[in-house]
């Protein structure tokens, strides 16, 4: 870390309203994304979560040490927010029972040929349903383990893994109808 940066931190750390706002200002955009994504997109969601990280973050920032990186100590909690935010909603929500997409030999061959934008690929990522974004944002973005996964959302590791594999050829089903789309425009 830069030697400004550490002195950043230093002044969040005694409580101090300007360094607070220049950290949030610096860090919000990339912070609010993260949340975006572990929300299907629903902005209010993904406010609600940032909300909570930034209570958390200048609550818990005295216990940051200037030997790790300061961006993934917040993407951590915004992450762990984002989880707990979706375990405690999943209490009142139906599980959205998808059909199986299966992909054909073609289907992967077709996908070797097509280049997706990153705004295409965020929008496909956000139409997968709640448990699948999730457990896919977790391993693919995040780089969780199946057994943390498992762990932080309280499911089986094994409905990891499968969640995972559904997700992947959900996606591929989306992608699928994307790039048919592209091709009759």
């Amino acid at each position: 870390m830069e030697a400004a940066d550490i002195n950043l931190i230093e002044a969040c750390k005694k409580g101090e309203p300007r360094a607070q706002r220049e950290v949030y200002a610096r860090f919000s955009p990339m912070m609010f994304a993260v949340a975006l994504r572990y929300t299907n997109n629903a902005r209010t969601d993904a406010e609600d979560i940032l909300q909570e990280s930034w209570i958390k973050v200048f609550r818990h920032i005295k216990s940051f040490s200037e030997h790790n990186s300061f961006e993934g100590w917040l993407r951590r909690i915004v992450v762990n927010t984002a989880i707990t935010h979706y375990r405690r909603n999943q209490k009142h929500a139906f599980q959205l029972d998808v059909d199986e997409v299966y992909a054909t030999p073609a289907d992967l061959e077709a996908f070797k040929e097509l280049d997706f934008t990153r705004e295409e690929l965020a929008s496909a990522i956000a139409q997968l349903p709640k448990g699948y974004g999730m457990v896919f944002n977790m391993y693919v973005i995040e780089g969780f383990k199946h057994k943390e996964i498992a762990e932080q959302l309280g499911i089986d590791l094994n409905t990891s893994k499968s969640q995972l594999s559904r997700a992947r050829k959900y996606l591929q089903g989306i992608l699928n109808n994307m790039s048919k789309r592209a091709t009759k425009a």
